[in-house]
């Protein structure tokens, strides 16, 4: 590569920035929808539900990513065409945000049950005496408890997440670790480790911008209300 112009390969790289923040959005948003089901079901150990949810999660935290990412892409379009739906000429990104979604949910899942089974019974007890519904309860006494306590494992999920969408690339999405292979291949694989040294400082400066935000949060949530 010669001499390295390190400001224009950060904005070759940052070019695909925008997409990999929307697989990450998007993605999260869905997964936390899914998280929250899949909680619920076992936190009131549906019937039915509650065993299925179980193999769901055990399958997920068993297996690669890389392959539930395989599994979604090629082998879920062909299950589908048995029962006659065609979902071959959905976009790539469909199916990356699909396997993220289905993957992120399961582990957020048992976080968001671990901060529900945190917060004390006794203070439903108490919110039930006072004439409370329980969607009030929900409201007002178990998620903003459960929410706190979770903060730490969701910072951490969320990172996880950001590291994760570096696998889209496998797909055929161009994305910021896709951008990098492109780099790498019109170059005939010079300056490799430049490339590599870029996209490592770009995912640090990410996780490090989601770190921080949660932990001002969290100091926030700390402090006593002032009445």
């Amino acid at each position: 590569m010669g001499s390295v112009n390190w400001l224009d390969l950060f904005g070759q790289v940052l070019q695909q920035l925008p997409l990999t923040l929307l697989m990450i959005i998007v993605s999260l948003f869905f997964a936390i929808i899914l998280g929250f089901i899949l909680a619920m079901i076992r936190i009131k150990k549906t019937k039915i539900l509650a065993p299925i949810v179980r193999v769901y999660l055990s399958f997920i935290r068993s297996t690669p990513l890389l392959l539930q990412l395989f599994l979604v892409y090629f082998a879920l379009p062909q299950l589908l065409l048995l029962i006659h739906i065609d979902i071959n000429h959905f976009s790539r990104l469909f199916f990356v945000i699909l396997a993220f979604t289905l993957h992120t949910g399961a582990y957020l899942s048992e976080i968001i049950r671990a901060g529900y089974q945190s917060v004390e019974y006794s203070q439903i007890e108490a919110g039930l005496t006072i004439g409370l519904s329980y969607p009030r309860i929900l409201k007002d006494i178990i998620i903003p408890q459960a929410l706190r306590n979770s903060i730490p494992n969701l910072t951490t999920q969320i990172i996880e997440l950001v590291k994760d969408t570096s696998l889209a690339f496998t797909i055929g999405i161009i994305d910021m670790m896709g951008q990098v292979k492109l780099i790498i291949g019109n170059n005939y694989g010079l300056g490799m480790l430049e490339v590599y040294i870029v996209i490592s400082i770009i995912y640090w400066i990410i996780a490090l911008i989601i770190q921080g935000t949660f932990t001002l949060i969290d100091k926030r949530t700390q402090k006593p209300y002032s009445v």
